[in-house]
């Protein structure tokens, strides 16, 4: 998979920007707030069709513009493919696919691409709902299926608990929770065993990545974690809709007393373990982020081993937060490999022979330069 041009309009601090990428790695060097990011923002746009900085489309739109636009041209399997998303105030933003429109649930899984920021270096002793967005945008890239489910199950749990806060209230019969109960079991069951299926190959592929890392010194283990179940619980893993739905009965006093929804895979985790060690717990800052880096280096390889192709990478300023040898493992790892997008405010961060064009990026203007 490879981006051969992006072209942006009045899309965050650009009036009009057009782009030409080189196949391997790509380099924007710039000092904060000069739109290093935005680049990476729009691609991850036409990857996820929103931003990984707001969840405001407005925010994207240039300041007293009516409208932005985002265009990528890409090649796929040897297949040539062009997005374009168009981003009106107030209003869905509207994508098109080889010019013919699509919602967002079928844009998801056409550009694959791999975001890197500081905020992923909290992935391991951060709280449980980044592991589980982590689980969440590597699976969806990879199967239509989970994201469409995805979106259909948090539906019924923000309807579930919206429900459950009138039945306290008295505003609402508690027999009513019956037909959400009966969709939430369904999904339930459904989005755990993709994410146990999930979780099995990107144990081992992050343990081959952490090993290389540290030379063999250590060994990364991961696990699906449910909160909800007892340690002597014999319930199969995954678990059943049938095991959810009576669950879901036994708690429903609790859940009302709550007002939330108490089980399923919106409370599940994502356990990393070294040598045996709970990671978050035990762990230092540099086996934290060492665990970090290579849960990102094996989505980039599960991806390719669920798609055919490896999918973009998207470096956003993590250069300066890894320390010189998990950046070479990194640079490493891509090299003649991976298209690759990095931001950084110095080239110091990057060896001589490094193969790639660099961009200087300076108040919404981008130039290509010589390092």
């Amino acid at each position: 998979m490879r981006v051969t041009r992006l072209v942006l309009r009045n899309f965050r601090n650009y009036a009009g920007l057009t782009l030409e990428f080189a196949r391997n790695i790509n380099i924007f060097i710039g000092r904060n707030a000069q739109g290093k990011t935005n680049i990476l923002e729009a691609l991850y746009l036409g990857a996820m069709g929103r931003s990984h900085r707001t969840a405001v489309d407005n925010e994207l739109v240039r300041w007293g513009q009516g409208a932005a636009l985002v265009e990528i041209a890409f090649t796929k399997q040897e297949v040539e493919h062009k997005l374009a998303i168009r981003l009106i105030p107030s209003q869905n933003k509207e994508i098109l696919h080889n010019g013919h429109p699509i919602k967002q649930r079928e844009l998801v899984g056409t550009l694959n691409a791999v975001l890197f920021s500081p905020e992923d270096l909290q992935l391991v002793k951060g709280a449980p709902a980044l592991r589980r967005r982590f689980l969440d945008g590597e699976i969806s890239q990879v199967s239509r299926a989970y994201y469409r489910a995805l979106i259909q199950y948090n539906r019924v749990v923000q309807q579930r608990n919206s429900l459950l806060k009138k039945v306290r209230e008295r505003e609402a019969k508690a027999d009513l929770i019956d037909a959400w109960d009966e969709q939430l079991a369904a999904g339930a069951a459904f989005l755990v065993g993709k994410r146990f299926e999930a979780v099995r190959k990107l144990a081992m592929l992050a343990n081959l990545m952490h090993r290389r890392i540290t030379a063999s010194k250590e060994n990364l283990s991961l696990s699906y974690y449910q909160p909800y179940l007892h340690p002597d619980d014999e319930a199969p893993k995954p678990l059943s809709s049938e095991w959810y739905r009576r669950q879901l009965t036994a708690r429903r006093a609790e859940d009302i007393a709550r007002g939330t929804t108490t089980i399923g895979p919106h409370r599940d985790d994502l356990l990393l373990a070294v040598n045996g060690h709970d990671l978050r717990v035990f762990g230092s800052q540099g086996q934290q982020r060492t665990g970090a880096l290579a849960l990102k280096l094996a989505e980039l390889e599960f991806i390719k081993s669920e798609t055919g192709e490896y999918p973009l990478l998207l470096l956003d300023d993590v250069m300066s937060e890894l320390d010189e040898e998990r950046r070479s493992h990194l640079l490493y790892f891509i090299r003649e490999r991976i298209q690759t997008f990095i931001t950084a405010t110095d080239a110091k961060y990057f060896p001589d022979d490094l193969s790639g064009q660099y961009y200087q990026v300076a108040g919404g203007a981008v130039r290509e330069v010589t390092p």
